[in-house]
């Protein structure tokens, strides 16, 4: 049984967003749509309206943007974080506002996004506002560590549903040297041939897997983030694994999946492999 899309509500305009961009995955990709809202139980009986009314209002925009859609509710009680990974367990992806009612004015990405992004089952969508325009393209970051094959994975989906390419991007970080690096530059110039030749060989079998899907590619020198951060302009969804090559074991989120939640405007999709969970 496909698992449902889930997203969480609070009656912020960003929330909003995730709604619709919620209602609008789950329409292309014949998926139900499971619509969430966690009640503060000290709040009492008006916090018990509020909350059924939060929900109500996003039900009615998501049934008004589909057809065929299944849609429900779900009123939560406790943690906001931990009901909503919870959630995620039996969910195709979570979809979130980038921040709440809550967040303090000048953040990017809440607290709430940040949790989720990085400990969901799976894929965490990150949405930060409605967007009219349209460029036609996904972006996925591959630099063949397990949680990019599963970000590759979910890439390749969305761009299917959408009938758009997918662009597959890996930046090659130049390493910091010494003054001495000159007598290392034909080391370092081997290094870079292989590594970008071994990116572009991994692109291989997924265009040959998903032939209905065009599946473009590039290697580039810089930082990932940045590299990312500037392919995303252009992009309608941009992927990421939680964390790549260059991550600590320990991290639930790495610095560039981090940077890439702060810095584009475009939903956001953090992928983790489920056998991590």
């Amino acid at each position: 049984m496909a698992r449902p899309i889930v997203v969480g509500v609070d009656g912020s305009a960003p929330a909003t967003a995730a709604v619709e961009w919620a209602a609008a995955d789950a329409q292309r990709r014949g998926l139900g749509l499971r619509i969430v809202h966690v009640c503060e139980q000290w709040l009492g009986e008006l916090g018990t309206e509020f909350c059924t009314g939060t929900l109500a209002a996003a039900a009615d925009r998501a049934r008004d943007l589909t057809h065929d859609v299944e849609v429900t509710t779900k009123l939560l009680p406790g943690n906001v974080i931990d009901a909503l990974i919870a959630e995620s367990a039996s969910a195709d992806s979570v979809v979130l506002g980038s921040r709440g009612l809550g967040g303090f004015e000048g953040l990017v990405v809440g607290s709430v996004g940040l949790g989720v992004a990085g400990h969901a089952a799976g894929p965490a969508v990150i949405v930060r506002g409605s967007s009219v325009t349209r460029h036609g393209r996904v972006v996925v970051g591959y630099d063949g560590s397990a949680h990019s094959e599963t970000a590759m994975q979910y890439a390749v989906e969305q761009a299917r549903a959408r009938e758009v390419p997918l662009h597959v991007v890996f930046a090659w970080q130049t390493p910091v040297f010494s003054a001495y690096a000159a007598a290392f530059s034909s080391l370092l110039e081997d290094a870079y041939e292989q590594d970008i030749r071994a990116a572009a060989e991994r692109v291989v079998p997924w265009r040959e897997k998903n032939p209905d899907v065009e599946i473009t590619s590039e290697q580039v020198i810089g930082h990932p983030a940045s590299v990312l951060i500037k392919a995303g302009s252009t992009a309608d969804l941009v992927v990421v694994g939680s964390r790549g090559l260059g991550g600590f074991a320990c991290a639930v989120l790495g610095s560039v999946s981090h940077a890439v939640l702060h810095h584009l405007t475009c939903p956001i999709a953090v992928v983790r492999p489920r056998t991590q969970v």
